[in-house]
């Protein structure tokens, strides 16, 4: 009997940046794979642009809140590398909330306090 996976727009999201990173990959050739020093997760491609595409906009994001712009958030983190791949579950938890504060400590003028306001996604995105 096969089991069928519900559709979801996260699931969709994450099937869609991981053929943007294959296509990143295909097109970078083998040279600059076997040069790569770090491992990058397969839907990360390298650069300062991010690759995720479950949120576009700027709404507060807070801890406690689910979904889509938690997902955003914690895409974006991982990318900066103050999250763990792993942690990308779409639910604003202590280790989000914890990536956001050091996110922000690190990037004046923001404010460390772990809302993710209009500032905040705006260095998010441009980091």
């Amino acid at each position: 009997m096969t089991r069928k996976t519900p559709f979801s727009p996260r699931t969709a999201g994450a099937s869609a940046l991981a053929v943007l990173a294959l296509v990143a990959a295909l097109a970078a050739g083998p040279v600059a794979a076997a040069a790569a020093p770090d491992p990058v997760p397969p839907f990360a491609p390298p650069g300062p642009g991010a690759a995720c595409v479950f949120y576009d906009g700027n709404q507060p994001t807070l801890y406690g809140d689910q979904g889509d712009r938690v997902s955003e958030v914690q895409c974006l983190l991982a990318n900066r590398r103050y999250l763990p791949w792993s942690a990308v579950d779409g639910t604003f938890g202590p280790m989000t909330l914890i990536a956001v504060q050091r996110f922000q400590a690190d990037h004046p003028p923001l404010v460390p306090d772990g809302l993710v306001d209009e500032q905040t996604w705006s260095a998010l995105w441009h980091a």
